[in-house]
């Protein structure tokens, strides 16, 4: 009975806990959901939810695609340095999906649990455009389950309001990049024990402009600023 229970953990097979929980860790019921949602004590990945909103998504919007990927580029970016500090980013996803359990979330999975923690540690008292991060551990481990292969296909028909992550996908030359830049960093520059320290400001260490077409400077720490209530 055990050995049944424990394979079919976190499966739609079992009645206890969502399986939609723990395989892309949101569910669309929320704290209304009829089955468990117990958050793992320790994990590989985190998870930063309504970071990126996709100016697509607006009726208003007028940018080209060219300009809305050059903007998400530079977020991704942005988002990926950051969360380097902490450890070996094995993976960075960010869901393009509208529904309120999945719009912008930023999923990060680590080389090892204690990177994870520190990661949250520390972006629990950080800003992103004004507005306070929220950052937890997540059950995620294979975003393979967790994606929409639908979507992958350009077949599903459910749009950004799918329950399976459809990602927001990066250049592929930045992306290589960024990887090839962390093993580098890593090798000159073994990552050191407290990566809490100091503020938040990946656009000018790079040399870029703040320029908000690139998304430069919206990353805003302040010790004048406090986290409200959640």
């Amino acid at each position: 009975m055990a050995s049944h229970l424990a394979n079919i953990f976190g499966t739609e097979q079992d009645r206890v806990n969502c399986s939609f929980y723990y395989k892309i860790g949101a569910c669309r019921h929320g704290d209304r959901c009829s089955r468990k949602h117990i958050k793992p004590p320790f994990s590989q990945t985190i998870l930063l939810p309504n970071v990126y909103h996709n100016p697509a998504h607006d009726p208003v919007c007028k940018l080209s695609d060219k300009e809305l990927q050059e903007g998400f580029d530079a977020v991704y970016e942005d988002l990926y340095c950051e969360l380097a500090k902490f450890g070996h980013l094995l993976e960075l996803h960010v869901c393009d999906n509208v529904g309120d359990h999945l719009i912008g979330n930023v999923y990060a999975r680590f080389d090892l649990e204690t990177e994870a923690q520190a990661a949250v540690d520390n972006l629990n008292t950080r800003w992103y455009a004004g507005r306070p991060l929220y950052a937890e551990l997540s059950p995620v481990t294979d975003f393979r389950e967790a994606c929409c292969r639908q979507n992958e296909n350009g077949e599903c028909n459910r749009g950004g309001f799918c329950n399976f992550m459809h990602l927001r996908l990066a250049s592929k030359d930045l992306v290589s990049s960024l990887k090839a830049g962390q093993r580098l960093e890593r090798r000159i520059h073994p990552p050191a024990a407290d990566t809490g320290a100091g503020g938040w400001e990946p656009s000018k260490r790079r040399g870029r402009s703040a320029s908000p077409a690139r998304g430069g400077d919206k990353y805003i720490d302040s010790p004048d600023h406090y986290r409200p209530a959640r």
